[in-house]
């Protein structure tokens, strides 16, 4: 359980997602994790402001950190409250890298593994949210696995 900061003006745009008494936001975002990729787990969305909590249960860590990063990197989102709990094995979390400003992932594996040649160990570890490992962009938070 941790609050994961993101770079609000970043990510995909969600209209009315974040628009103060939007009552369908829960529902939206469950609907963001499926376009995604991520199925439809049995998490539920709410929205204070720039801040999402996500609740529920997942099978596995790995499907935990997507979730969030799906919801964190869309763009009025600050902040992700993440109160997921995880069912299946217990696994080491992944760290987060920020995208800057002429990222790319051979150079996010450059500095993170010091070998640019791991950039697919970062692509794989962000399928479905990334579609090419090229279609990166500032601001965007990756998982980084060991």
């Amino acid at each position: 359980m941790s609050l994961l900061s993101f770079v609000k003006e970043a990510g995909e745009k969600l209209i009315d997602l974040l628009t103060p008494g939007n009552a369908n936001a829960s529902e939206q975002l469950k609907d963001h994790i499926a376009k995604v990729g991520l199925g439809n787990p049995s998490v539920k969305a709410t929205v204070d402001g720039d801040k999402v909590t996500v609740t529920g249960e997942v099978g596995s860590q790995e499907e935990k950190e997507k979730i969030v990063l799906a919801v964190g990197n869309i763009a009025g989102v600050g902040s992700v409250d993440d109160q997921i709990t995880v069912n299946g094995p217990a696994v080491a979390a992944a760290r987060f890298a920020t995208v800057k400003k002429g990222d790319t992932l051979s150079a996010i594996a450059k500095n993170e593994y010091g070998d640019a040649n791991k950039y697919n160990k970062i692509f794989e570890a962000n399928k479905p949210m990334l579609s090419h490992p090229d279609k990166i962009y500032p601001g965007q938070v990756l998982r980084i696995p060991e």
